[in-house]
């Protein structure tokens, strides 16, 4: 079978349901990773008044998340915090998080999530913003782990001095991640916490 015989779903066979399965598990699942990367570069195209690029910030996240000893996890949440920013500007932190849920632990999707709130804290109060949106939040388990990943991670990464590592060295992890069963309760790990920082890599 090449194509589906059906123009409309309700009047697809079982053989053509579970040919369209397949080819979404061979086609388009297994690269996902790779056109999430290819995203990543995507972002150097869109204009940034920052010192550094759109992709420049997120690689440095990246690297300032595995020079702190994150794991994989970590990494790669910080690595795609911000890929909705091309897409989805207004909730671009939701956008991200829908990307990762099915494949990173729940404390880190929640944190790619709300990552937007919690940086109101830095320039709430110059555009006429709520400065204190996080606090919204306050009480929730996570709260602390958003806290530090935006201080630690993503508002200090707009140095063009910073030695980043290559987008390329990040790829492997990428791969990995998205080769993942997607809702893995042993991945998601609903409720449990790791810390940000482990021992400190070069």
């Amino acid at each position: 079978m090449d194509r589906v015989n059906f123009t409309q779903m309700k009047d697809g066979t079982r053989e053509e349901w579970e040919f369209l399965t397949e080819h979404e598990i061979e086609h388009n699942i297994q690269g996902t990773a790779d056109r999430l990367l290819e995203s990543l570069v995507d972002l150097d195209e869109s204009p940034s008044p920052f010192q550094i690029t759109q992709l420049g910030h997120s690689v440095q996240s990246a690297t300032r998340a595995w020079r702190d000893g994150a794991d994989i996890d970590w990494v790669v949440s910080a690595l795609l915090h911000d890929i909705g920013h091309i897409y989805a500007p207004y909730n671009h932190d939701e956008y991200a998080a829908t990307i990762l849920r099915p494949f990173v632990r729940e404390q880190c999707a929640w944190c790619v999530q709300t990552h937007g709130d919690f940086q109101m804290l830095y320039y709430g109060h110059h555009v006429g913003g709520n400065q204190h949106k996080r606090d919204r939040f306050k009480g929730h388990p996570y709260f602390d782990d958003c806290a530090e990943f935006c201080e630690r991670w993503d508002q200090a990464s707009f140095d063009p001095d910073y030695d980043d590592l290559p987008l390329e060295f990040f790829a492997p992890m990428v791969r990995e991640v998205f080769a993942r069963q997607p809702y893995d309760p042993a991945v998601i790990r609903a409720g449990e916490r790791e810390p940000l920082v482990g021992a400190p890599r070069g």
